[in-house]
């Protein structure tokens, strides 16, 4: 199933886009709802808080008093942590069996409100963040649920920063506006991506061939990088040397096709086929026959394994290679002996936009990178001399 995770701060309207996504037939896990579950009279939770905290956190009617709760469970960090270790299991444990019960091709929301402070958005094929400026979600919290300004305020500041959310984001959702506007972006977002990613989550099926389209550099491409390298050594576990963003998209100011190239570098090859149902499951399906690096000055292949995002809007090679041939290192080599000389990566992009020029209608990019491979191979050369000028490892 695709896992979505989403979140945004106090106020941001959250729940709008939720409730939408529902509509479209996205099966929704509330974590905040799972929360109060867990603790509802008669539970094993709210035994074990009472037994922890005292009877006094119980209502007459045996409800949890939420206010007496958060008195003693927040006086100290001992007894915060002590709160922490009776609920979120349990909440762990409930929402583990939701997603159970979810059909194999759902598209599975996992409403999470401290994704961001919690470091959960590795687990997710996506994160979607709703947001909204500081103004407005202090008015709703105001007007809306009737919190007092300076509560209203506190509340925000306590949470996770907008960078620290932009950082994990993979869709930015402005809710500042009319309710129209983000729904219409929430539909989009449905038809466009996240029904065809479900897809081919699934079905195992990279994205298909296009002809070469050189871009602009885009700032962000090492952050997205970032996120889905996360995402992949939480995965890899102990079969996982390194993991690195390499390529064009990985040269700040060169030009290149909108593809984020990542290397996976393990042990052997046994390795790399020990992970691929695992990368397959987390949206890089393995593409089909035998992939290999050119060898420089020596014969044979350097075999590797190639995988591609399922992602619909971000293309991704993946390459996962192993420390028994010497093509992990080059990778690395030629990524940082370019970001080293602006003068060499200014040629290798008139290069690229050259051969892209003239390969724009061959619907793949295989002549393009074939005719790159010979610029390439020569810059090989001239980057092994400046290792060994300069000192450089990997």
């Amino acid at each position: 199933m695709l896992r979505v995770g989403l979140t945004g701060g106090i106020g941001a309207g959250k729940s709008t886009v939720a409730n939408r996504l529902a509509e479209h037939g996205a099966v929704v896990i509330d974590s905040d709802r799972i929360a109060r579950e867990v603790v509802e009279p008669g539970t094993p939770g709210l035994a074990a808080l009472a037994e922890a905290f005292g009877e006094e956190i119980l209502t007459e009617d045996g409800s949890l008093d939420r206010p007496a709760l958060a008195a003693r469970a927040f006086a100290d960090d001992e007894s915060r942590k002590r709160l922490n270790s009776i609920v979120h299991p349990l909440v762990g444990q409930r929402t583990g069996e939701l997603m159970a019960a979810a059909a194999d091709d759902a598209i599975v929301v996992h409403d999470v409100p401290l994704l961001v402070e919690n470091d959960l958005a590795p687990a997710y094929h996506l994160v979607l963040v709703v947001d909204a400026p500081v103004e407005v979600r202090v008015r709703r919290l105001v007007e809306v649920r009737g919190m007092p300004e300076a509560d209203a305020r506190a509340r925000i500041r306590a949470q996770a920063a907008e960078e620290q959310r932009r950082a994990v984001a993979d869709v930015w959702l402005d809710n500042g506006g009319t309710p129209d506007v983000v729904l219409a972006e929430v539909d989009a977002l449905w038809a466009d991506r996240l029904v065809p990613f479900e897809a081919n989550l699934r079905l195992r099926k990279p994205r298909p061939p296009a002809s070469p389209v050189i871009s602009p550099y885009d700032s962000s491409w090492p952050l997205q990088a970032e996120r889905r390298l996360a995402r992949l050594r939480q995965l890899a576990g102990s079969r996982l040397v390194r993991a690195d963003h390499i390529g064009s998209t990985a040269v700040p100011g060169l030009p290149a096709k909108d593809i984020l190239d990542l290397q996976l570098t393990v042990s052997s090859l046994d390795d790399a086929d020990a992970i691929a149902e695992a990368l397959a499951d987390a949206g890089f399906p393995r593409r089909e026959g035998e992939w290999w690096d050119d060898p420089q000055g020596g014969d044979g292949k350097w075999l590797k394994r190639f995988h591609q995002s399922a992602d619909p809007k971000r293309p991704v090679n993946l390459h996962v290679r192993s420390t028994e041939t010497p093509a992990w290192r080059l990778a690395l080599l030629f990524r940082d002996w370019i970001r080293a000389h602006p003068d060499e990566r200014d040629d290798y992009a008139r290069v690229k936009e050259e051969l892209a020029r003239k390969h724009s209608a061959d619907g793949t990019v295989e002549q393009y990178a074939e005719e790159k491979q010979g610029w390439v191979n020569e810059a090989f050369v001239r980057a092994e001399k400046w290792a060994a000028q300069s000192g450089w490892k990997p």
